[in-house]
């Protein structure tokens, strides 16, 4: 049955109709053929019928040719070459009158600019001798400094060397802690650590998006974003205390009424945080970030303001005399080979309890870390040929959570916190002037309500090693000693993994030479199916009847 109204229109045409169409299809060809006449343009171009065979003299005639063209491409190319050089010596009289009009101090400053990157280029950007000086170029720099905390472990995150220099240095600098990844931490566990240190510098709690993109990625999405009118805040691409941070420092560089714009240095260990809370207050992706450690180099500045310029700078260098806890989170051994991640990953899983790991790994009851390793594998599927449990897979997978912002762990705040050695009461009272105090207060009371807290018993309780030693000049990186020899108890621990492994080696060995099937001489097919004999006593079938069939003999 034919469906009507779905039928596609008729194409037909009256007669009268078509023969008007086509005279008017003629009349115009007509006359475009008219005017190429008149104009002396022909629709095929006519051939170079090249020099006949029968000619003279044909081989000199094609030679002038070839001599002649070569003579043209000559001609062309000194005319290029010409208004090459042309555009270069008008470059360089732009550049020599440009000089005369620069002051003299102007171009001192760009000539030992120019040396200091000849000199940079020939460190390497990723020894400590080139971070360190990165370090202290933004501290020198800067009017205001700004050392991002991880609110997981606020205290292992300070650095009591370079608060030292920053008080120390000339300029009359303040110092401000921004108290980062406070999504991480139970609510309580931020409000104690924001009273304990706002005893020594001003504290701004923050939580920088994890999510920001480029401008151009932005514009093309900003349709869709303004037609969401919720958005959830508990995602990573939602940023809270921007509005205090930015409004704080453009106050801040109001009072301060300096001639340039105010430059405010963004230091802190690796991973806690810094190129994130630069393109937040931004807006965006303005310093790349990610979750290994060390992707920033060398000092970047970023404008967020006409009068406020921020200063991203290299994660601080570890001292190799820190704990191993410490050295695994806040350093770049890793990185540079000095240390391997199953170590890491032991010496973090002794400052945990091992019932709040099981649960929020969901794994069962362990004995060391090895074995750890080994039940995490399986839970994520990280296996290699054969089905063995990829442990080295693991152990990064589990480093990851715990310095980047995924894995939710508390250190409890100290309940009578004293000032460091370096910090006396009149120097605390003169890092908390010039600052709005009353608006600091109120904005992380705001950023305290936005954001959402996990749960006390959902975060794992981690012990904290206290501040840790930071480099900040090549003079005090030591010198590279030979290995420490193991304690007592390493050891135990690890001949305790070292016996283990062999039992279970034996073990599976054994049961290989128990199960191992004796397999028929005759070959099969793939995916065919084989019958092996079993051997059945039928000696009371045969004593009974005379007649019963043998199953064992093949009567053919």
């Amino acid at each position: 049955m034919k469906r009507p109204k779905l039928r596609k229109a008729s194409k037909r045409l009256s007669c009268s109709k078509r023969y008007k169409i086509q005279k008017k299809v003629r009349e115009h060809n007509r006359k475009l053929r008219k005017e190429a006449n008149k104009k002396g343009v022909s629709k095929r171009p006519k051939k170079d019928p090249g020099v006949p065979s029968i000619a003279p003299f044909k081989e000199e005639v094609l030679r002038e040719a070839e001599q002649r063209r070569l003579k043209i491409e000559e001609e062309k190319e000194k005319k290029k070459q010409a208004k090459k050089e042309e555009r270069a010596q008008k470059r360089k009289k732009e550049r020599e009158a440009a000089k005369e009009t620069d002051p003299k101090a102007k171009r001192a400053r760009r000539d030992e600019f120019g040396r200091q990157s000849d000199k940079r280029i020939a460190l390497d950007k990723s020894s400590k001798q080139f971070l360190c000086s990165e370090l202290n170029k933004v501290i020198d720099a800067s009017d205001v400094i700004l050392e991002v905390l991880d609110a997981r472990d606020p205290l292992g995150y300070r650095c009591p060397q370079l608060e030292e220099a920053v008080l120390q240095r000339e300029g009359n600098k303040k110092l401000l802690f921004v108290l980062n990844k406070i999504d991480l931490v139970p609510k309580e566990n931020v409000e104690k650590w924001i009273r304990c240190l706002q005893r020594e510098f001003p504290v701004v709690a923050f939580k920088a998006s994890t999510q920001i993109q480029d401008k151009t990625v932005q514009e093309k999405k900003s349709r869709i974003v303004a037609s969401n009118a919720v958005l959830d805040k508990s995602r990573g691409a939602f940023c809270f205390g921007n509005s205090c941070l930015s409004e704080l420092l453009a106050s801040y560089a109001a009072n301060t009424q300096s001639e340039g714009s105010l430059k405010v240095g963004i230091v802190g260990f690796p991973n806690v945080g810094k190129s994130s809370l630069v393109n937040s207050v931004k807006g965006m992706q303005a310093c790349n970030a990610g979750v290994k450690r060390g992707i920033t180099k060398s000092m970047q500045d970023v404008h967020i303001f006409k009068n406020v310029k921020l200063l991203d700078s290299p994660g601080i260098v570890a001292s190799p005399s820190n704990p191993a806890a410490s050295m695994a989170l806040r350093s770049l051994q890793l990185e540079e080979g000095q240390e391997s991640v199953l170590e890491a990953v032991r010496t973090l899983l002794k400052q945990c309890d091992t019932t709040q790991i099981m649960l929020q790994y969901n794994v069962p009851d362990f004995r060391n870390s090895l074995e750890f390793l080994t039940l995490f594998a399986k839970k994520r599927g990280y296996l290699v040929k054969g089905g063995v449990p990829n442990t080295q897979q693991a152990a990064t997978a589990f480093l990851a959570d715990w310095t980047g912002a995924k894995l939710s762990y508390h250190c409890k705040a100290p309940e009578n916190h004293s000032l460091p050695p370096y910090l006396s009461d009149a120097m605390a009272a003169e890092m908390q002037k010039g600052w709005d105090l009353n608006r600091i207060k109120t904005g992380n009371e705001d950023t305290l309500k936005g954001v959402k807290f996990p749960n006390q018993a959902s975060s794992i309780g981690f012990i904290s090693k206290g501040p840790t030693t930071g480099l900040l000049s090549v003079s005090d990186i030591p010198e590279q000693k030979p290995a420490a020899a193991p304690t007592e108890q390493e050891a135990e621990e690890e001949e305790e993994q070292v016996e283990e492994l062999e039992h279970i080696a034996e073990e599976s060995e054994k049961v290989e030479e128990t199960e191992e099937p004796q397999r028929p001489s005759v070959t099969s097919k793939p995916g065919q199916v084989r019958f092996q004999p079993v051997p059945v006593d039928i000696s009371l079938c045969t004593a009974k009847t005379d007649d019963a069939y043998d199953f064992n003999t093949d009567f053919k």
